[in-house]
């Protein structure tokens, strides 16, 4: 189409010469653009790309319009929804001929360009019907691509919010459409226009032409903007965030840093410091991340881009409060709070650092050529409360070059540990802390001497996995590797090492999950992965089974047995009380084995042998005496004693406990008569 001549000079004859002498906007761009999917107030929800591309150039003092452009864009998915089909008369083929998205932005660039230097207008500012089509897809299919886009494409009029402005009577913003805007002003429109976009934009410049005409406050003046970059800050226990602008993220690789989540909510405005990576029990990043956004319609926006993806994976976006956002990233030291004063610092995490490790340490091993901002001052190690060092520690980066250069750093050699480093957040600097003030990682506690006793948590169902087939070696740190993602889902005190007779690792290990879908889908996730050289196999059982094998049952293919001591030939109801409900103890030499993990899940190891009280035989109380069996506590039968087994080697096995106080007749010699099958001394074996 050939372009209008230049317009004559002076005010449009026809603009109303009452309105009050105000700065004029500069020239307006209308734009139009659809998707091959879904089109209206659903647009870019379905993360298709965009196909078409439509606009016309306004100026708006002379109130003159420039030649409208229309444009097909090549898609990398040709399939068109049928909405999109039957709406814009498109097909696969007309698509395949059409340039890439970054040929028609330069040619919209260059074309438009003209148009505002022929209508003497000055710099030019986007005007679309509602923020779909520059924040849900232009801005992330841009980033997909990896396409830089212009300057222009940041900063738009909503034509529905300045139209709301001028006429707070009709319908809220987010309701208004382009049809139903030219009907409040009674505009005629043309009704056999029926080139798909077409009609939209010059709908949009008849409804911008009559705002502009109309004598009252002045409009365009204040375009949105769009964030071209995510701020880093530190937020405060005390800061009180709006529930209607979070969102949880979920489904995020572990490896995924702040900038990886606002490249994916890339075109919505985040505020600053608003997005908190979440960390699993182990301080581990857990795939989930709060993310706080500047108002509600932008959260409302980042909602519609549930299962959008994420490289190969879909990310799944829910509702999120204020107070979790608060309770992940909210600080309270002083320390913290200064560290993280300094804007625009890239945060790196470097984990595994020697216990000795000092600043010049640190710094030294991250040479010259990478430095850390301010030295020494840009280095936060993180202690246990008592001051003794966790082996963490952050640092700060001028820039993202120079933390690039540190991270090549990863696994590098500091003394005889190597050290590794990850890109880190504001947020996860102030969990971090938070966590080992307020429950350390790897406590340092005393071990018990006595017996402590432990309840098992009750559980709904069949909540448990057991392990069966660990390598004799597996420690609960090796356990939760094993389970990976799924180990975030344990309850705590969930995790039950399971011993033979002789106090040594039997191979298998009971877990309570916090729900019995998440025992299943751990178990679908688990089951013969390799541990070590070894397969392990996990099976969903419950509560119940997992206590009963605990005290001495047996769980195998066929079903469960009962402990002996649950048998009804060796109850007495009688004579005995009966057994009190299971409780597990806290063994010795084992809690000084695993006690440095007791802060994860804290839970002993257990042998079937040690724990509950095993019902004495009717024989056993038949001749013991009167005095013995009226004193207050518990008698245990001990079976497989050696013969040659004397008094001082039976009180050897309960040093630990307290036995009638100087009084050794309690040890009473039972003779033995033949086992049965089920009364045999248990021996744990991989089923």
């Amino acid at each position: 189409m050939t372009p209008p001549p230049p317009p004559p000079p002076g005010p449009d004859p026809g603009a109303d010469s009452t309105t009050d002498p105000c700065p004029e906007p500069g020239s307006l761009v209308v734009l139009f653009g659809a998707t091959a999917g879904a089109l209206g107030p659903d647009l870019g929800s379905d993360e298709t790309d965009l196909i078409l591309l439509v606009w016309q150039v306004v100026e708006p003092q002379s109130r003159q319009v420039g030649t409208l452009h229309k444009s097909l864009v090549r898609a990398e998915a040709a399939a068109l929804s049928p909405q999109c089909r039957e709406a814009s008369g498109l097909s696969a083929d007309s698509l395949a001929q059409a340039e890439p998205l970054d040929k028609v932005l330069q040619q919209f660039s260059q074309l438009v360009s003209r148009d505002v230097a022929l209508l003497g207008g000055g710099p030019y500012v986007l005007c679309t019907d509602g923020q779909q089509l520059l924040r849900q897809v232009l801005h992330p299919e841009a980033s997909r691509k990896n396409l830089v886009l212009p300057d222009a494409f940041f900063s738009y009029y909503d034509l529905r919010r300045e139209f709301n402005m001028q006429h707070p009577s009709t319908s809220p913003a987010k309701d208004l459409t382009v049809a139903t805007m030219a009907q409040d002003l009674g505009l005629e429109t043309d009704a056999t226009e029926d080139d798909f976009g077409v009609w939209e934009v010059k709908t949009m410049v008849a409804v911008i032409l009559h705002l502009l005409k109309e004598p009252s406050s002045p409009l365009f003046l204040k375009p949105e903007v769009i964030k071209q970059k995510y701020e880093t800050g530190p937020c405060s226990k005390a800061d009180v965030v709006d529930s209607e602008t979070v969102v949880r993220a979920r489904g995020l690789p572990w490896q995924s840093s702040d900038q990886d989540v606002a490249r994916f909510f890339k075109g919505l405005n985040i505020a600053r410091g608003g997005v908190a990576l979440c960390l699993n029990a182990q301080g581990r990043r857990n795939g989930e991340a709060l993310i706080r956004f500047v108002d509600s319609e932008q959260r409302d926006l980042a909602l519609q881009r549930h299962k959008h993806h994420m490289g190969v994976r879909y990310i799944e976006v829910y509702k999120a409060t204020g107070e979790e956002f608060v309770k992940i990233a909210g600080g309270t030291s002083l320390e913290v709070a200064r560290f993280l004063s300094r804007e625009d610092q890239v945060i790196l995490r470097l984990r595994g650092l020697p216990f000795s490790a000092g600043p010049t340490d640190v710094l030294g091993f991250l040479g010259p050529e990478c430095p850390v901002t301010g030295g020494a001052d840009g280095l936060l190690f993180v202690r246990h409360p008592d001051g003794r060092p966790t082996g963490d520690a952050f640092a700060l980066f001028a820039c993202e070059e120079l933390a690039q250069a540190a991270l090549r750093r990863h696994k590098g050699m500091l003394g005889k540990r190597y050290i590794e480093l990850f890109r880190s957040t504001a947020a996860e600097v102030q969990q971090v802390l938070n966590r080992y003030a307020s429950s350390p990682l790897l406590p340092t506690l005393t071990a018990p001497l006595l017996p402590i006793p432990f309840p098992l948590a009750a559980g709904t169902g069949r909540d448990c996995v057991r392990l069966r087939g660990l390598p004799y070696t597996a420690t609960i740190e090796d356990i939760l590797g094993f389970l990976g993602e799924a180990a975030a889902d344990i309850r705590p005190h969930g995790v039950h090492m399971v011993l033979n007779q002789q106090g040594r690792p039997s191979g298998d290990a009971f877990i309570q999950m916090t729900s019995a879908e998440r025992a299943l889908a751990a178990a679908h996730r688990c089951h013969k992965k390799m541990m070590k050289e070894r397969y392990v196999e996990v099976v969903p059982c419950s509560t119940e089974e997992m206590s009963r094998v605990l005290i001495g049952g047996t769980l195998g293919r066929s079903g469960m047995s009962p402990p002996p001591c649950k048998l009804p030939s060796l109850l007495s109801a009688a004579r005995v009380p009966a057994a009190p409900s299971p409780v597990a103890y806290y063994p010795g030499p084992a809690t000084q084995l695993y006690m440095n993990y007791t802060a994860y899940y804290p839970s002993p190891p257990v042998s079937p042998t040690t724990v509950g009280y095993l019902t004495t035989p009717p024989a056993a109380l038949a001749s013991a005496p009167t005095s013995v069996l009226s004193q207050p506590g518990a008698l245990v039968r001990m079976q497989g004693v050696p013969y040659t087994a004397g008094m001082k080697d039976l009180l050897s096995v309960f040093q630990a406990y307290q036995l009638a106080p100087d009084d050794y007749s309690s040890l009473i010699p039972v003779g033995d008569p033949p086992r049965t099958v089920l009364q045999a001394p248990k021996e744990w074996v991989c089923l």
